[in-house]
């Protein structure tokens, strides 16, 4: 379940340092906010920001964007961050839905999209509002480096499914696919587990994941 009303959390959202505001104006200048030119990593749908931060911590020198849609989820995260002894000089957050990535990021911008645990949309209608839809790694084409890939972790099966074929009809690599990957010896080496994949491991769920990239 969401969060949700959580009283202030747009005004704290709004004033917090951590917020990079009117996205859509950031387009082609993500270096420049983080005044260097490192790899930039984003996370959509980043929940209360605890993958996130645990990868800003183990990798200085790669920048990464949260983004997250409620208000009443991204404050926990600011929280989080409030908590920290040191500002974690390479992330920051946006308040944002994703069908605008394209116009907050440019082409090449983006080395790293991390998906995890997204809205299943369980309705067919709602097939295209999924984050590994065909229509979503469209959205990711225009923003990805040459060498850019996508990462996406769910418990969901029939999602995973869904998004397995989302890649092949994208014609995209299909890289990497595990449906269990906590019992991959390889792949589960270095993994960090976000809130959901802690809980539904932890009920004994299998966590799929699979890795893409755009056909050369």
């Amino acid at each position: 379940m969401r969060l949700r009303n959580i009283p202030g959390s747009r005004e704290a959202i709004a004033e917090s340092r951590y917020v990079v505001h009117e996205e859509e104006t950031k387009a082609g200048c993500w270096h420049d906010i983080f005044e260097n030119n490192h790899p930039i990593h984003i996370e959509i749908g980043m929940g209360k920001g605890k993958f996130i931060m645990a990868l800003a911590k183990a990798n200085p020198e790669i920048n990464y964007v949260g983004i997250e849609k409620y208000s009443s989820v991204l404050i926990r995260a600011l929280e989080k961050m409030e908590q920290e002894e040191e500002p974690l000089a390479n992330l920051c957050f946006i308040r944002m839905d994703a069908e605008n990535i394209t116009k907050v990021f440019a082409k090449d911008e983006v080395d790293r999209i991390y998906l995890n645990f997204s809205d299943p949309w369980p309705k067919d209608r709602h097939a295209k509002r999924r984050l590994t839809s065909k229509e979503f790694f469209a959205r990711y084409d225009q923003i990805l480096t040459a060498e850019g890939r996508v990462e996406f972790k769910t418990d969901n099966r029939p999602l995973f499914d869904f998004s397995v074929e989302s890649v092949k009809e994208a014609e995209w690599n299909l890289d990497v696919v595990t449906y269990d990957l906590h019992h991959d010896e390889v792949l589960v080496q270095g993994n960090v587990m976000t809130e959901y994949e802690e809980r539904f491991s932890a009920m004994g769920n299998p966590i799929h994941k699979l890795m893409a990239s755009r056909k050369k």
